[in-house]
């Protein structure tokens, strides 16, 4: 997930701000415990020699360009897109599974971390632009981007946990938000309703339809549900690369650009019982809103076929 201004969040994404000055009018109403302080964080793991690695893991890169002509994929690049996007979505389910009251968030990372290796893949977040862990914990107001840390997880958090392996040299990228306990009744809709909100922009999805008809369908979802897109973080081209072009915007736009057979992209909308503005924490990832209200976001990878959309990170039943 990249980081994009829009009309919503140009003037406030970039910087870098104090947690506690968050106390704004306050929409989200549920029953929940708000993050405050970030946690401890552990060293960076290891990664084996024999691990097949991105070229960012050797040397400083900034995050991928989203701009240009998205890449139209071969049988035999669609074949390994599909590989890589059903071990991200083994090892997000396995991570769900591990998320309980009392499990910490550097756990889950650490699990994740060997898990991939023993299957011989790399974590991709590690080391992307610098990111420290190997995996995103985003709880309850954390929008996205949340580092793993100590903090344990609490009787009716939401989490979710965004998973991208890197195998056989290319990417799979997908997230989901967890219940953790008794979660209250706003919680739970609002989780309830992202992971639809997702759902239905995926059938939308074909040869031949603008890319900004999904940002416009979650615009209206949005009104009609009474909820908001955090709309400064957009979808993604994914393959060798971990972000390339199209940029998939999650709120109503008019940019160019339609699907076409053998693309692959990341739809993962971010909606908040709130407002949809955030700020960045002083450890440049941490995405918080700015009202301190929860938000809930789920992603696939797909791939555009002639006849419509193929999930690559569809969890197997």
């Amino acid at each position: 997930m990249l980081l994009r201004a829009s009309k919503s969040s140009w003037h406030i994404y970039g910087q870098h701000v104090r947690r506690n000055f968050f106390q704004l009018g306050n929409r989200d109403k549920g029953k929940w415990d708000m993050i405050t302080t970030a946690g401890r964080v552990s060293n960076e793991r290891s990664v084996p020699k024999h691990i097949q690695k991105p070229p960012y893991y050797y040397t400083p890169q900034p995050p991928g360009n989203t701009i240009g002509s998205p890449e139209i994929k071969n049988d035999e690049q669609i074949n390994h897109m599909r590989a890589s996007g059903k071990l991200a979505a083994q090892i997000l389910q396995e991570c769900g599974k591990m998320a309980k009251v009392g499990v910490t968030t550097d756990e889950i990372d650490s699990y994740a971390h060997e898990r991939i290796l023993s299957l011989n893949a790399y974590p991709s977040p590690l080391r992307y632009a610098g990111f420290p862990k190997s995996l995103c914990t985003s709880v309850n107001n954390v929008a996205c981007h949340g580092i793993p840390d100590d903090r344990p997880l609490l009787d009716g958090d939401i989490i979710n946990i965004d998973v991208t392996v890197y195998k056989n040299g290319y990417h799979g990228d997908c997230s989901e938000t967890f219940l953790i306990g008794d979660v209250d009744e706003r919680g739970r809709f609002l989780v309830n309703c992202t992971r639809e909100c997702l759902n239905k922009c995926i059938e939308l999805c074909g040869p031949g339809v603008p890319f900004k008809e999904i940002g416009k369908y979650i615009q209206r979802y949005c009104e009609e549900h009474q909820l908001e897109s955090v709309s400064a973080f957009i979808g993604h081209g994914i393959g060798s690369y971990f972000h390339g072009p199209p940029e998939i915007y999650h709120y109503d736009n008019d940019v160019p650009g339609k699907m076409q057979a053998g693309m692959t992209f990341t739809i993962e909308p971010i909606l908040s019982l709130g407002g949809g503005e955030i700020g960045i924490l002083e450890d440049g990832w941490t995405a918080i809103t700015l009202d301190n209200s929860r938000s809930a976001q789920f992603e696939h990878t797909i791939l555009i076929t002639d006849m419509g959309a193929e999930i690559l990170t569809k969890k197997e039943s």
